[in-house]
This record gives C-alpha cells, structure tokens and sequence, in this order.
C-alpha cells in the first residue's frame, strides 16, 4: 500500500522552507546590492556556496554543529530543549541553509538591475527607504521575486544528501519523498519508486512551466 506522508511532508518542508527563505531573502538581497562594502565577495561566495558544495558535505558539517556533543547542538539541547538532528526542525533549518542562494541569487540580481532614478525619484517625493522598498522595488522585480520563489520550492523538494544526513530518514518524521525512492529502489519496489517519482516529476515540471509562463507575461507587458 502506498504511503502518502512522504510526499505530504516534502510539500511541507518545502513550502515553510520558501517562506522563510522569502522573508530572509529580500533585506538581505537589498542590503547587497545597495551597499558596496569590503566583505561583500565573501559574503556572496559563502550564500553561493551550497550551487557547487555537495549536499553531503554541508550536511556533515550541519550534522556535527547540530549535534548536543557541540557547542551549538549543546546550548540548543541545554537551554531550549531543541534538538535539530534527526527532526523535521533540523531539515527546515537545513533547507533554508542549503536553498538560500535560489532565493537570494535572483532577487539580488532584480535588485541591481533597477535604474537608480527610479529610487531617486521615490526619495525625492518624501518616500522612506522602506516604503520604497516595499511600494516600489519589489513591484518592479516581481520575475525576480517569482523565480527565486519557484527555484527554491522546487530545489527544496528534490534535496535527498541533506535531509538524508540531517534527518536520518525516519518514517512519518524525516523521511521525505526523495529519500522514499530510495528506499523504493533499494527494496526492489520500483512501482512504488516510480509512483512517487513521477508525482515529484510533474509537481517541479508544473512549478517550471508556471514560472516560465508567468515570467514571460511581465516581459510582453513591459514590467520586470
């Protein structure tokens, strides 16, 4: 009988991971691309760095530091009660780490590519840099805002070496449809490993092919 948790749970984790990421993502991105200060290829090689790290190595170093035998497990354990390893928490915390740079990456580029005149002009009506912010810029990369939403819904629920070493694939807890397949495959079930393949298959297809559509719309009608 097929388990439909695993898929539900992807949904899940993928959906409050892309909320989060949103919320983070956007004063972080036009913090970046406002500002040009000294750290600032640092800064933007270490957001970058989960496009070319494997999964398996920032997911081991996710693990160790997530750990109650390390400093930053330990206070968690000691003073919140919160234990990240082998929880759905630690994959949330662990997917906004690893998506970051799908979010952040092309609302910093829709940031940069704004005429400068355009934020002159709301300054000089007596708008606040939030209001601009707010009332002007992201109005004006709502491509950029749309693509980092999509790309880091639909990286988030493809991930398989992080959730695997951060969530240790536990049933109706960690184990998210990705890692399901697996588990399908290994059993020799493929008809199980295909079904929640092909469901993953036409969710990401259906997300792509929306975004695509919808970006397209705003280049006809002239908006960014």
């Amino acid at each position: 009988m097929l388990d439909f948790h695993p898929l539900i749970l992807s949904l899940e984790l993928a959906l409050i991971t892309t909320c989060i990421l949103f919320f983070i993502s956007v004063p972080l991105a036009y913090f970046i691309s406002e500002n040009n200060f000294k750290l600032k290829p640092f800064v933007s090689a270490i957001i970058s760095m989960p496009l070319v790290l494997p999964p398996t190595v920032l997911g081991f170093y996710l693990l160790i530091a997530f750990s109650p035998n390390h400093f930053p497990g330990n206070v968690l354990d000691k003073y919140f009660d919160l234990r990240l390893i082998f929880s759905f928490d630690g994959l949330v915390l662990a997917s906004v780490i690893y998506s970051l740079p799908f979010m952040i990456n092309p609302i910093q580029a829709g940031f940069e590519s704004l005429p400068s005149l355009l934020k002159e002009a709301s300054y000089t009506l007596g708008k606040s840099k939030f209001q601009t912010l707010i009332k002007i810029l992201l109005p004006n990369i709502k491509s950029s805002l749309l693509t980092g939403i999509v790309l880091s819904f639909a990286h988030t629920i493809g991930e398989f070496g992080i959730v695997l070493m951060i969530g240790g694939n536990i049933p109706g807890k960690t184990r998210v449809a990705s890692l399901a397949i697996y588990d399908q495959v290994e059993s020799l079930n493929y008809h199980n490993a295909n079904f929640y393949a092909m469901i993953l298959f036409i969710v990401t297809f259906l997300i792509l092919l929306a975004v695509y559509i919808l970006n397209g719309k705003y280049l006809k009608s002239g908006r960014i």
